[in-house]
Parts: C-alpha cells; structure tokens; sequence
C-alpha cells in the first residue's frame, strides 16, 4: 500500500505527534513496528476474509483473553494460545501494535496509545487499496460468518443493517452460523432479496429429503485461476443456540459429502479448492486430516487471531480473529493446479491510523441515524475494564449477572459462555449501545426456575465437556458459562462428568438434593428446571440496573479454582 507524505503527516497527526518534528516519521514507524501496510505481493490471487464481525459496524476496544484452557493435548497449539505465550509463539514485541491487538497484556495502556480497532468503514479502505494494487479481479473477499448477529442495529433491523453494510464492503462469498438465530424464513428472505454475496453451505440440508438449502460451492475466475469455494456453515447450531430457528434443517460436519464436493469441483476444472468454514479453528485442522484436496481452509468462529497460517497435510488454514479487529489476506500462486508459494498478513485494523472509506462511513451513519438518540444514552460508568472473552469469567458478565440477581432475587444465575461484545476502559461511559452489544440475541429473556443441585452439576459437567474435550470435533464452541451464587474447582483433563468438585452455593456445599432459585438466560437451561417464570429481556434489566447503581466495579477474579495448571492458566501468566 502506497501511503503519500501527506498520508503520514496526517496519520501523525492522529498519533499526537507534532508536523513541525523533524522525526514525526521516525516515532510513527516505531508506533507501526511491523510497518502496519507494508506487504509483498504473491502470484496471481489475493483472498481477502474476515471472521467474526458479530455486527460490529463502528470502532471498538476488544481485549484477547487473559487465559484459554483446554485439554492437555490442545493447550500451546494455534487455537489455544494466549497472553505472553502467544507473544512468543508469533515472535511479538512488547507493547507493540500487534501486542495490543493480539493480548489482553497492558490492554488499557496501548488502548490509550494505538485507539479502537475495527469498523466497516476502516476496512473498505484497506480493500480499496489492494484492489488498486493488485486489480479487482484478482481478489475474492470472502466472510466466515457470525456477522449479522451482536449489536442493537443488527437486532433492531434483523440483520438488515449488517447486509447492507456487506454489500458496501463488497462481500463475495459468505456461510453462517449465529445468521440462523434470526430463523429460516428471515435467512432466506436476507439471502435471496438483499445480500449481494453468494451464501453456501454444503453443510445445510432438508432433514426429510435431504435437499440442499443453498448452493454447497461456487466456482470464480480469479487471476485467471479457477477457484472452487465450498461452504459449511457451523456443524452444531442446532445444539448451541434454540433448534426451533431451524427446525426441519440438519447442519454437521459431513465429511463425506464435503469430499464428494472437493472432487466434483475438480471435475469440473477447479485449480484450487478452498473450503470456507464457520467450524472453528481447531476443528478445521482436524477435518483438513480428514478430507483430501483442500488447498486452502478460511476458517471462523472460535476469534482467534492467527498471525501466520497453520499448514495441515498441505492444506494452508487462516483464521482472522473477531469484531472486525482484522482484515486477512492470503497471495497465492498458483501452477499446474497446485499451490506453489503464498504469503499471508492479518491487517490490524487500526482505525486510529486509517482514513475510513467515506461513502461506508455515512452508509453507516445512516443506518444508525433511527437508533442514535437511544443507544448514544449514558447510563453509567465502570471503575474497570469491562471485557467478555475469557474461559471462565469476565467483568461485564458479572455484572450482567448482578442486575439479573436482583431482578429475580434467586440464590444463583447462569449466563453464556458467549465469545462476542465489546470491551470498555477503565473510567469509560456506558451506553446503551454497549449493553447491547454483549446482549443483542433474538431469544434475550431472563427464566427464573428451580432446579436440584444434582442438575446444576450434570448441566455443567456436559458443558465442560464441550469446552474441554481432547477431541476437537467434541467440541461445539463457546467458552464456560458464567455462575454468580456459585463456586466450584475443576480439573480440565479429569475423566468426563467428574472433572467439577468442591461446588459451593454462595459459601456453603452443593446440596445434590435440594431445589435451588436459579435465573438464566441465552441458552435452554430453564427447560430442565420445573416452576419456570419468564422475565424481561435481559437487555432491559441490565440497562436499568446500570442506571440505578450509576457507577460498575465487578471483581476482577474468577469464581472457578483450576486445579491442573497453575494458577489457573497454561501460560503461568497471573492473568486468570
């Protein structure tokens, strides 16, 4: 990317530093270490992707997780890292702009240096600039899916709003997961009236007669390269969010068909065969051992930010971590069908350092403008970061969960071990607008319910075991749900159904016997209790909590004591 003197001066500028400074460029590129638009161009192909972006139209702060666990075998490979061992994994430099994008270490010190990351509009530049560079028909830009669903906008306009600003970034191709939530008649009419990209999954079929919902692949000219791209939405939505937003489909793995596709597209001329996936890193590498003639995996859903590819029996796999915070992109060359070198970057989308695409930037305005007045409200301020993504706690669950202890005055509440929303600092103002972003799902009541401490148990056991599983194909997505009332230890690597012990209810010993008040939302919990009460929107309860307490502290450690890594976290760290 070329970047004119007037560029810099302008981008030091934003940096604070001052134009008359006969070294204003020198402190930019010590601000930029790895020269943040600097790429060497490959062959003939440049596959552009992002993941993840959970509808987050506008910058935001978004904070990697301090720990991220998981069984043994799994721990330390690309999936499963994290914090100081990421760093030194990817060969990362302290506090520098990749630091900050990629950990969760000093967050808020280079939040307060480098500024937000993502938006759509910081993203359709860095688009702009390759197509430029490399010609429009060289580039396939390609999303992995969970983009519809994640903010008020997308929830107040059924994901309307989202495509829209799909369509102005100039999506290609794209598969689902959370898009399912809005239910199938909603996917469809989105699908077939409004997004301009194909939307494929192989994956997605009839449950009676087996018929394909949407085309499984589709075939692009690009750099005069054929280029096959095959779909899988993510295998467990039906299990992982209510079934009854696809009732009739069936989704999987469905490693048979895919490889009956991988060879149908070869038939049919294909030099390359990328599989575009919502199945999550870890299980991508896994299928990439199961299916032969995979050139390239784009992957999605588990937000890791990988900073080189993973190569698996030939198959190249990228993934580019969450909230728009990357924009990936994959060079190919490409001879005699077979991939012959290729370079990757994951561009940090550093809105401080980018100038946004104008006519994105008031598409956006636009589709914000209805709901401005209302989502701009403040109603509070934290005396800590408010982050989501950890394996077992985070500060803004805790006190989503605080509001809904006092909303259904029970002895315990559960909430999901959703992976999406923003990050606020330490000082920062709370709207709205934020508290949608860690709650915007079209199933958002709050059930209040009784149910035995035996239950309690066996519920969380299954739950650990799809979070835990050595198996990676076990594993369905999503981190540990959140207790509040509720302390246990576990250990990660015990035997299936047994790893929690030392479970205490707000200080005294799980009764297996007796009937607990539990409150919890976002998921299907409620259903195995008995006396279940619906309440409000969990939304509305949190916002009128904030704006009774006006001012937010949650502890800053976790509830769960983990017994097999030290102090709680495989990196050693401290950050658990």
């Amino acid at each position: 990317m070329n970047i004119s003197r007037r560029d810099l001066f302008h981008l030091a500028a934003i940096a604070g530093f001052s134009l008359t400074a006969e070294d204003a460029f020198a402190k930019l590129n010590n601000l930029n270490p790895e020269k943040l638009f600097e790429f060497k161009p490959v062959g003939n192909i440049t596959l552009l992707h992002i993941c993840d972006l959970h509808a987050h139209l506008k910058p935001l702060y978004w904070r990697e997780p301090s720990n991220l666990i998981s069984a043994k075998e799994l721990v330390g490979t690309p999936g499963f890292l994290c914090g100081q061992t990421f760093m030194d994994y990817y060969k990362i430099k302290p506090k520098s702009m990749r630091a900050y994008f990629d950990t969760y270490i000093t967050f808020e010190e280079l939040a307060k240096k480098y500024g937000k990351m993502g938006g759509v509009a910081y993203i359709k530049t860095l688009i702009n600039q390759i197509k430029a560079e490399r010609g429009s028909d060289k580039v396939l830009f390609m999303d992995a899916g969970d983009t519809w669903q994640g903010t008020a906008v997308g929830l107040f306009t059924k994901a309307k709003a989202i495509v829209e600003a799909q369509n102005a970034l100039g999506v290609d191709i794209m598969v689902g997961h959370w898009e399912y939530t809005y239910g199938k008649d909603r996917v469809l009419e989105l699908v077939n009236k409004h997004l301009k990209a194909e939307f494929i999954s192989q994956n997605v079929a009839d449950d009676i007669w087996g018929d394909l919902i949407f085309k499984p692949y589709t075939i692009r000219d690009v750099g005069g390269t054929k280029v096959a791209v095959i779909g899988n939405s993510f295998p467990y939505t039906p299990i992982a969010n209510p079934k009854e937003f696809t009732e009739g489909w069936t989704f999987g793995i469905q490693i048979e068909r895919l490889q009956k596709f991988v060879k149908e597209v070869r038939n049919k001329g294909a030099d390359i065969v990328v599989l575009l996936s919502h199945d999550g890193f870890t299980v991508d590498q896994a299928v990439a051992k199961m299916v032969n003639g995979i050139d390239v995996i784009l992957s999605g859903h588990t937000h890791d930010p990988a900073p080189s590819p993973v190569v698996v029996n030939n198959t190249i796999i990228v993934i580019s971590g969450s909230h728009g915070k990357y924009l990936g992109r994959l060079d190919l060359e490409v001879k005699n069908k077979k991939i012959t070198n290729f370079a990757f970057k994951l561009y940090p989308v550093a809105s401080n350092f980018i100038k946004p695409d104008k006519e994105v930037e008031n598409l956006v305005n636009k589709l914000y403008e209805p709901y401005e007045k209302e989502l701009s409200q403040v109603i509070g301020k934290t005396q800590t970061t408010l982050y989501k993504r950890d394996t077992f706690y985070s500060t803004f669950d805790r006190v989503i969960m605080e509001a809904i202890k006092e909303e259904a005055d029970c002895e315990i509440v559960f909430n999901s071990g959703y992976r999406w929303g923003t990050t606020l600092l330490s000082g920062d103002d709370i709207t709205v607008d934020d508290v949608y972003s860690m709650t915007a799902i079209t199933y958002p009541d709050v059930y209040k319910f009784e149910m035995t401490g035996s239950q309690m148990k066996n519920i969380l056991e299954d739950i650990a075991d799809n979070v835990f599983n050595s198996n990676p194909l076990y594993q369905q997505g999503g981190d540990m749900s959140r207790a509040l009332g509720l302390e246990y230890e576990i250990r990660i690597n015990g035997e299936p159904g047994k790893r929690l012990s030392n479970i205490k209810v707000n200080g005294k010993d799980l009764d297996p016997n007796r009937n607990y008040v539990v409150a919890a939302w976002g998921g299907n919990m409620h259903r195995a209790g008995k006396n279940i009460k619906k309440l409000r929107p969990v939304y509305d309860i949190t916002i009128d909590y904030i704006k009774r307490v006006k001012v937010v502290n949650p502890p800053q450690r976790s509830n769960v004591k983990i017994v097999d890594y030290p102090c709680g976290c495989p990196d050693n760290t401290g950050g658990c």
